[in-house]
């Protein structure tokens, strides 16, 4: 099969930790098309320029020892094929990649703010999400997450389901590109998530407020959309 039609790919990583993250492990699963899984997906394990801390060992159990033959994290480069990257909470898996050098442009689609959105009263782990969503699945497979091949494709399933329920509340969704607006969209949040207003309705704020937030240099680009408004 060719790959002049592949633009999107599921990935995921597991890390040396929260802070600076390096991966220690990447997988990822291209998408043919707009939803077709190409076989087989790519999983390697890297050895990290730091210690992996013991709280990311707790989750997804690997160890120093268990990399340590392994390449170097800094072998790792996404194809310069694809357009769209996919995972659950994407931004810490791209800040991941990033550390291991330059890295393709790519579009973000976020399945853990399209959750947010379509469901915002329940749990949006990746697994809470399955279990909720599709109990039988969740059952035979959540029992494997926090292996990075494993998890891509959970969050493919969950795509899946993402993608049925975008159809039956607003219509055909049928691209990639399609698909990154809607996540863009979602991206953008409607309550404050910090301080004295925290929890209020970002719309109701007092305008001088907004006005001391826009003027910080580090406002997130998605809550600075928000206040924008």
């Amino acid at each position: 099969m060719t790959t002049k039609n592949i633009q999107a790919c599921v990935l995921d990583t597991e890390t040396t930790g929260v802070k600076d993250p390096q991966p220690v492990e990447v997988a990822f699963m291209r998408l043919d098309g707009f939803m077709n899984p190409v076989e087989p997906i790519f999983c390697q394990r890297y050895k990290p320029a730091k210690s992996i801390e013991f709280g990311a060992m707790a989750t997804h159990h690997i160890t120093d020892e268990d990399v340590k033959d392994c390449p170097p994290y800094t072998d790792f480069l996404l194809p310069d094929d694809i357009t769209y990257m996919i995972g659950h909470n994407i931004d810490f898996d791209q800040t991941a990649i990033n550390a291991c050098g330059k890295q393709p442009e790519v579009k973000l689609i976020c399945t853990l703010a399209l959750c947010r959105k379509l469901w915002p009263n329940t749990s949006h782990t990746l697994s809470a999400m399955l279990y909720k969503l599709d109990m039988p699945y969740a059952i035979e497979h959540c029992h494997k997450a926090h292996s990075a091949g494993d998890d891509i494709r959970m969050t493919y399933r969950l795509l899946e389901l993402i993608v049925k329920e975008i159809r039956a509340l607003v219509g055909p969704v049928n691209d990639f590109e399609g698909l990154y607006q809607l996540s863009e969209i979602a991206r953008i949040p409607t309550i404050i998530p910090f301080g004295k207003h925290k929890g209020d309705d970002i719309s109701q704020l007092p305008v001088s407020y907004k006005r001391w937030l826009l003027e910080q240099p580090d406002v997130d680009p998605y809550l600075r959309k928000a206040l924008s408004k």
